[in-house]
């Protein structure tokens, strides 16, 4: 039999949602209780519509409004805007990030790693999403922050997330519902969570607010043993909505997902995942065992035609792999933190390192007259090129990766940016909420500009080297070298950029420039047409190739002539070492020849 849930007036509400109870995300008094949430609403329930981009269709008369008590106004925040709200991500993949983001902001409380996994619902056996994290956890405050809006401590200005919103916009765009269980060590106290919000209950209760069932617990270290940490009747009350609308059917099973979290840890359970327009799951557990993929790209993998080598690269395995995104999606990892996806330790990535024949170039954006800062930014070619027409900038903001293979690009000038890849991290502008975009400012703006520019100047005094037509005419590429090259092009440079030195760069990006390929110029790709080439360019590129070639063999006879020099003086010194050894002896120096060990040769 359910317990009676009695409403509680206006002092109890708000003591129930800061210590326990169901937390109500506006504070007025809850005019439901249990027998309602087991019954059919007075008010009509909406149906659950599997398919995200439909679930929002919510009956208008639950619409809420504003009411008044006492001359006060009070606005409730209606279950609709869980839907709408989790709108703003457009991909999967972006909501599960931000789910992630708050793993990585963990590190700096003692996180070593944050786990992305499928597991199971217990009560119907369907696939749910499992994201967990040995950070320092959340404690009953920490909680309730985290399932309300616009709450956020992050203090720090590493910190990733900032606005207090992305646990609910991502859970609720990847499914319907999510169980949170934490635990956490604050002020010598040792406490664990669990919250419950979900779409499923207040639509199938037909609520007109958000209600989010809590139940806290505090460890006793005389009993040894877990205690509510609020009173018996909101515990109850709170239980029984976990135990109705979570996974878990009992207290058991729900206290027993604490055993693999540990001291201290957040553990994530997002269930009744969404389906796509197909009746499908839209997250595709089975496809890969190792990974977790959208389902309608994996399904296009499996057609049969035969895959390009730019359909292989990484910028648009992206987009169907979470692996692979998730490779690319910070650009520094410390070395005693790791991700784990489905088993296996997701391997990271540096997209520099692809690059040949880097360059690096420091802009300074400047603002009304300011500074706003610096940004090195490396560019060059990929190692697929010219096979590959990829292009673009990876622009990450606080170690984020926010645009992924960003087309500065566009249009009839598109041929003159193939193959050529640009990293860099931005601070001085503000990403949106959902983290896959930035803020179209003024600021955002003369980025744009600059780096379309940077593509344009760099293929223009570069594309030679890898086997395409060289645009500049008026120098030919037998009477330059690489190092004139980016001589000419750093001068074109405007005031507030510069080309910083090879030397200092190849320390920090460990880097280097590779000459070209003999066979790659004098046999260029299927995919560079005759068209693409004149004849006299490429007599003239095949004569600079030549002649770096000739260095080059040039170089390894010298090394050669040098170690056989070594050989040489290696045996002219054996031999003084001989005479010198026989001198001794003969001087009566050295009575016991077998002693000659212990003289030092210097």
């Amino acid at each position: 039999m359910q317990p009676e849930f009695q409403a509680p007036s206006r002092r109890q509400d708000i003591e129930s949602t800061r210590h326990s109870g169901a937390t109500v995300l506006d504070k007025e008094p809850s005019p439901i209780d249990a027998s309602s949430l087991d019954s059919m609403s007075p008010i009509c329930p909406a149906p659950l519509c599997r398919q995200f981009w439909r679930a929002g269709n919510y009956d208008s008369g639950l619409i809420s409004k504003s009411s008044s008590k006492n001359g006060a106004s009070f606005l409730r925040i209606h279950p609709k805007f869980l839907h709408s709200n989790a709108t703003s991500h457009k991909w999967a993949f972006g909501a599960i990030a931000e789910l992630l983001d708050n793993a990585i902001d963990e590190i700096q409380n003692g996180a070593t790693y944050a786990i992305v996994d499928k597991t199971l619902n217990p009560k119907d056996g369907t696939s749910a999403l499992l994201i967990q994290d040995n950070g320092g956890g959340m404690d009953q405050e920490a909680m309730h922050c985290c399932l309300s809006f616009g709450f956020s401590d992050k203090k720090s200005e590493s910190a990733i997330g900032q606005y207090g919103n992305g646990f609910k916009t991502s859970s609720m765009r990847l499914g319907a519902d999510v169980v949170v269980f934490s635990r956490c060590m604050k002020n010598r106290k040792l406490t664990q969570s669990v919250g419950l919000l979900s779409f499923t209950f207040l639509t199938r209760a037909g609520l007109d607010r958000i209600v989010v069932p809590m139940i806290e617990y505090e460890f006793r270290s005389t009993t040894r043993k877990w205690t509510s940490i609020c009173s018996e009747q909101h515990f109850v009350n709170n239980l029984s909505l976990l135990l109705q609308w979570s996974p878990f059917s009992t207290e058991e099973e729900l206290l027993k997902q604490f055993d693999d979290i540990g001291d201290h840890g957040t553990k994530i359970v997002i269930y009744n995942l969404w389906l796509n327009d197909e009746g499908q799951m839209e997250l595709d557990f089975q496809s890969d065992p190792e990974d977790i993929r959208i389902s309608c790209d994996a399904e296009s993998d499996k057609s049969g035609s035969r895959m390009s080598v730019s359909d292989l690269h990484l910028a648009n395995t992206l987009r169907c792999s979470l692996r692979a995104y998730l490779s690319i999606l910070y650009l520094r990892i410390p070395e005693n933190f790791c991700i784990w996806l489905r088993g296996q330790i997701v391997e990271y990535h540096n997209i520099a390192n692809d690059l040949k024949y880097p360059e690096f170039i420091l802009y300074k954006p400047q603002n009304g007259g300011c500074e706003e800062g610096s940004v090195i930014t490396s560019i060059g070619f990929l190692k697929e090129a010219p096979l590959v027409n990829i292009h673009g900038f990876n622009v990450y903001h606080k170690n984020r990766l926010i645009l992924p293979f960003w087309h500065v690009v566009v249009g009839s000038s598109v041929n003159r940016s193939r193959g050529v890849v640009g990293v860099l991290e931005a601070n001085f502008i503000k990403p949106t909420h959902n983290k896959q975009d930035f803020e179209k400012t003024p600021l955002f703006q003369k980025l744009e500009n600059r780096l379309k520019e940077m593509t344009l100047e760099y293929w223009d005094y570069h594309c030679g080297l890898i086997g395409y037509h060289t645009t500049k005419r008026h120098r030919a590429p037998s009477q330059d070298s690489l190092e004139s090259r980016k001589k000419h092009a750093s001068t074109k440079r405007k005031d507030y950029d510069r080309q910083i030195e090879p030397e200092i760069l190849k320390q920090k990006a460990g880097l280097r420039v590779n000459l070209p390929d003999p066979e790659s110029i004098q046999n260029p790709p299927a995919t560079t047409t005759s068209s693409d080439l004149e004849d006299q360019e490429m007599v003239l590129l095949l004569r600079e190739n030549k002649r770096l070639h000739a260095r080059c063999l040039e170089k390894e006879k010298k090394e050669e002539e040098y170690n056989a020099k070594v050989t040489s003086l290696r045996k002219q010194l054996k031999e003084a070492q001989r005479e010198y050894r026989r001198l001794l002896v003969q001087s009566g120096l050295l009575e016991n020849p077998k002693r000659e060990n212990t003289i030092i040769i210097l």
